[in-house]
């Protein structure tokens, strides 16, 4: 028996007869003619010296032999569509995909974004707004966005600005609350999408820093976090905004922070990307240009008293 590899297209028709069960279906996948396909799969039966497929009589099925090939055909398709992908994106310098979590997206990038299109007019920006882990190369994102307390080795990562959270609200709120002590009857929000630190983020966390130890149970709850701070900038109440969601809000006036002390979540915003992609054209012009605008809101942080939440 040779080891001589099949003629692709012969794997190429095998791939799809595997995937349908059907030479009909993966004919017209193919854009090719049943008889066609039937050829191919039979010169590769004749290249390993063992049938492929049980021809029923009005269906097929693997035989041992083609269980073994399938799935490693498949992979290895898969691999070289990925590796296609990858090398077209590499003549690519006008697009660029991101994906980032809807609160970033809709809290840090989504007000900023018009700067950026004015000054690189060039870069065609696509936006997949998710919390999943993708894989860059397969599923053709260039830049992932993402909140993390864990190290991403295998990924080219620039770490972004360190994330705290303290009380932010309305400045009309802010004065009916002018003390640690009366927030204890202030209205409440809650922000649970960070519950998955190790370390507990949350208002009687704060309130012990603070040296005044309440543990507050009344007041909506949000899973987004966007949607907490949404919930604060209309008034319903005062929540511990995370930094990168309430940086612009804060600088513009929109919300306030009269205690400025704020807890260090031990955990931040990186920019991911391919290894060897960062110096693509459209990559690191995203990368300069969110690392600039990090700096014009620095000032805030500056100001404040950052401490270590609980462990």
């Amino acid at each position: 028996m040779s080891n001589r590899l099949p003629p692709l297209t012969a794997l190429r028709a095998f791939d799809a007869a595997a995937r349908h069960m059907s030479f009909a279906q993966a004919a017209a996948e193919l854009n090719v003619t049943p008889a066609a396909l039937s050829f191919q799969i039979k010169s590769l039966e004749e290249h390993l010296g063992a049938p492929l497929f049980r021809r029923l009589n009005r269906a097929v099925e693997l035989t041992e032999a083609g269980a073994a090939l399938s799935t490693g055909a498949a992979e290895g398709f898969q691999t070289l569509a990925t590796a296609w992908r990858a090398a077209q994106r590499t003549q690519d310098t006008q697009t660029l995909t991101v994906t980032a979590g809807p609160a970033f997206t809709a809290k840090w990038l989504a007000p900023r974004l018009y700067d950026f299109a004015q000054a690189h007019p060039e870069v065609e920006l696509r936006f997949a707004a998710g919390l999943h882990r993708m894989d860059l190369a397969r599923d053709n994102v260039d830049v992932a966005i993402r909140f993390s307390d864990k190290a991403t080795p295998d990924l080219y990562s620039i770490p972004l600005a360190d994330e705290w959270i303290m009380p932010v609200m309305t400045p009309a709120l802010a004065a009916q609350y002018p003390t640690v002590e009366s927030l204890k009857d202030a209205p409440l929000i809650f922000d649970e999408s960070i519950s998955f630190l190790p370390a507990p983020m949350g208002w009687s966390t704060w309130f012990e820093a603070m040296g005044t130890p309440f543990t507050p149970v009344n007041g909506p709850r949000f899973s987004q976090a966007d949607h907490a701070v949404d919930a604060a900038l209309a008034g319903v109440g005062m929540v511990l905004g995370r930094r990168a969601l309430v940086v612009k809000d804060l600088d513009e006036g929109r919300l306030v922070a009269p205690f400025p002390t704020a807890l260090n979540t031990g955990a931040r915003f990186s920019f991911l990307c391919l290894k060897g992609m960062e110096t693509r054209p459209q990559i690191a012009m995203f990368r300069d240009w969110i690392l600039a605008e990090i700096e014009k809101t620095a000032h805030i942080t500056a100001n404040l008293t950052i401490i270590e939440g609980a462990s």
